[in-house]
């Protein structure tokens, strides 16, 4: 059936098939990191992941912080104007000028503050030359990302999809022989021609699908449309930077507190539960919201979207969970190495805890569509960022590295019961009967499976995790082709 231009199908099915959709777009990217992060590991060893993790959260930090949340709001913008070749010229010119801009301003923080980063991250001035280089990173992650954006407004997937796997696929070829010849030196070497073999796919792609016909750009004609791209974009920028730059701060305390090789063995543990989650928020971000914010301003009919969402991610997430929990050790053996298996236990705490976050994520949409930008960022920018902050710390301070495990899966359950209450005494949002019992279910499997990982006889431990795990595939195959056919 044909859906009617300006109305959502939002049924069980559109709903599933746009999360698939969008969470293969990311599959080849989680490889590519998962298998770079493999050499990082086998070539320069616990010490150099620290290395590489650091500047990795730098590198995060420094983009959230230039590219002003521009990402999301130009995407909006694109798809608005999409179906008009002036409009989309304009809005095109107007938001590459502002990337382009954004971009230089990190460069040239990374190359004018390099000393001083370099003391703050590794408490040495001996990475002074890989922070300037480091800004050659961040230009290209936010021009990049810029571009992408607007490639997801113009609905563009399948170009977005092969731009991520010929890009990354160049970037990884190219990079690791770096980390074999030259260490921790390559680090950020890697990095550069990572990010510009995607950057540049993504600018070739572009000229193709973007009217040649743009305006030159004069701030007193486009001055509002900047006022408004800024207007959206600084919201979900201070969320952004304020998760990232708790990240970064959690990792120099790691360091200060700890060592270098704790940093590398978080990082680790860290990638391997955020890789296999991010399929399904990465699509919640690009395909779930749009839907939302199209039903925001009917209480009724948002209610049954987030419910339906949220039943179908607890199905998809929980058996997902299961698997890291049970596969931990063969996980960090296959894509890291032996020197890991420390973080096997964290792995497991991080990988319930992830199947917490995924339960609330629908929930954490709902202010920002209704347009309330303030609740939204004093719950999802300071509430739960927090939250995340002072738990790690004083989880990894008391209790050392598996303290962080404790620390997200304390901080996961408090978020599900706080969005839960806001949004429900503020839009009276509540959980429908069907997305009640696929939320308790899940976590329920998810935690036998979990307290059965700690059971000291090993074939016992093991047989219980595989009985949860066919226990949640059933039931997730069983109430999915259910609901495919609604």
């Amino acid at each position: 059936m044909t859906v009617p231009e300006g109305h959502q199908d939002n049924s069980y099915k559109s709903i599933l098939k746009g999360t698939a959709l969008m969470g293969g777009v990311q599959i080849f990217q989680i490889l590519v990191q998962l298998i770079r992060g493999k050499f990082v590991a086998m070539f320069l060893g616990p010490d150099g992941m620290g290395v590489s993790s650091l500047f990795t959260v730098s590198s995060n930090t420094i983009t959230q912080a230039s590219n002003l949340g521009l990402n999301l709001a130009v995407a909006k913008e694109v798809a608005g104007t999409k179906d008009d070749p002036v409009g989309l010229g304009t809005v095109a010119t107007v938001a590459m000028t502002m990337v382009r801009l954004a971009a230089l301003c990190g460069c040239l923080f990374c190359v004018l503050f390099a000393p001083w980063l370099s003391r703050i991250t590794f408490g040495s001035g001996g990475y002074q030359w890989q922070f300037m280089l480091l800004g050659v990173v961040v230009y290209l992650m936010v021009t990049g990302t810029g571009k992408m954006a607007m490639l997801q407004g113009l609905h563009k997937v399948k170009l977005i999809s092969r731009s991520s796997v010929i890009g990354s696929s160049v970037g990884l070829a190219l990079g690791v022989p770096l980390y074999y010849y030259f260490g921790t030196g390559g680090i950020v070497p890697a990095m550069i021609l990572m990010c510009g073999s995607v950057t540049l796919y993504y600018t070739v792609v572009l000229r193709r699908v973007i009217p040649s016909n743009r305006v030159k750009f004069n701030w007193r004609s486009h001055k509002f449309l900047v006022r408004k791209l800024l207007g959206l974009g600084l919201v979900l920028m201070a969320s952004a930077l304020i998760a990232t730059l708790g990240t970064y701060l959690l990792n120099i305390f790691i360091r200060a507190v700890g060592d270098m090789n704790d940093v590398g063995l978080y990082g680790a543990a860290n990638s391997i539960t955020n890789q296999y989650s991010s399929l399904v928020f990465s699509a919640m971000s690009v395909d779930y919201f749009p839907r939302l914010a199209a039903e925001a301003q009917d209480t009724f009919k948002m209610n049954i979207l987030v419910n339906r969402q949220s039943e179908i991610v607890a199905y998809i997430v929980g058996p997902l969970a299961i698997l890291v929990i049970i596969l931990s050790p063969l996980i960090i053996r296959v894509l890291l190495t032996a020197e890991f298996l420390p973080v096997t236990d964290l792995v497991r705490w991080m990988g319930f805890g992830v199947l917490l976050k995924a339960i609330s994520f629908p929930m954490g949409y709902i202010a920002f569509a209704k347009d309330n930008k303030r609740l939204f960022f004093w719950l999802e920018g300071v509430t739960a960022n927090a939250l995340f902050l002072i738990l790690a710390v004083g989880g990894f301070y008391l209790f050392g590295l598996i303290g962080l495990g404790y620390a997200m899966v304390v901080e996961n359950a408090l978020i599900i019961v706080i969005y839960y209450a806001v949004n429900h005494a503020t839009y009276g949002y509540r959980f429908s009967r069907a997305a009640g019992i696929a939320v308790i279910t899940t976590i329920l499997i998810g935690g036998a499976a979990f307290l059965s990982s700690m059971i000291p006889d090993m074939a016992i431990s093991y047989y219980a995790m595989a009985l949860c795990l066919v226990i949640s595939c059933g039931m997730s195959l069983l109430k999915l082709r259910t609901l495919l056919r609604k």
